[in-house]
């Protein structure tokens, strides 16, 4: 079915706020809280940063979700289309929405970073070999951002069959699978799993983080295709396959 103008309109409000929120809070979490004191106990550190992404999620899955699915990223957009879950004519449109709401989110935590001083520093951008928090070389950071990204869509999918008991606490895994991804992978990319978000925060970077960034793009989106053709074809539950 055809979605109206305005409905459409609704849906694409939805994701660019949710992931202005997304990149507003986690990233703001690792730019501006991660490293804030060298006291333990004020710095929130790498696990408060996995967390922030995870709470994104969560709380605009709740908030918003009925209205767009809540995908807040573009590779999920696209997983949840080679899985069969949408349509390939939202494809662009979510793209679209979700690649400005970070750049806005981005934005705002630029003026906030910069607003006692600080340079922006590398901003919470993705990298690899010198640019990888872990030193990790291409071939690591590829592999990773591709399974993380696989991983997250099998999960997405899982979360949101068709089940009110499962559907209610669909938010709550999917924020808890990205805290997860997080506390992997964050030493060795920073985390993207979400090309709007890594877009983001390279536009602000520049040098660099432009260079590396067709690996954020592509790994993730290859691994949400992958998880979406693996879910549909191996995985998905059946009309008539109990319970």
């Amino acid at each position: 079915m055809a979605l109206t103008k305005n409905r459409l309109m609704k849906k694409l409000a939805a994701e660019f706020l949710g992931t202005f929120w997304l990149v507003l809070g986690g990233c703001g979490s690792a730019v501006l809280a991660a490293n804030f004191s060298s006291d333990p106990f004020i710095g929130i550190g790498l696990g408060g940063v996995s967390l922030a992404f995870g709470l994104t999620v969560l709380t605009i899955a709740y908030a918003l979700g009925r209205i767009s699915g809540a995908h807040l990223n573009p590779a999920v957009t696209i997983g949840l289309w080679a899985g069969g879950r949408v349509e390939a004519g939202i494809i662009m449109p979510y793209v679209t929405a979700q690649i400005l709401g970070g750049l806005l989110g981005a934005g705002v935590l630029y003026l906030i970073a910069t607003g006692n001083g600080s340079a922006v520093g590398d901003f919470a951008a993705n990298g690899y070999g010198e640019h990888s928090p872990g030193k990790y070389d291409m071939l690591s950071c590829f592999v990773t951002e591709f399974v993380m990204t696989f991983m997250f869509i099998v999960i997405i999918f899982g979360a949101t069959e068709k089940d009110r008991a499962r559907e209610a606490f669909a938010g709550i895994a999917i924020g808890l699978a990205l805290t997860l991804i997080h506390l992997i992978s964050i030493p060795v990319t920073n985390t993207s799993v979400n090309p709007a978000r890594s877009i983001s925060q390279a536009v602000f970077v520049q040098g660099w983080a432009i260079k590396q960034l067709w690996l954020f793009v592509l790994a993730p989106i290859a691994g949400a295709i992958a998880g979406g053709l693996v879910y549909r074809n191996f995985l998905r539950k059946t009309e008539f396959e109990p319970e």
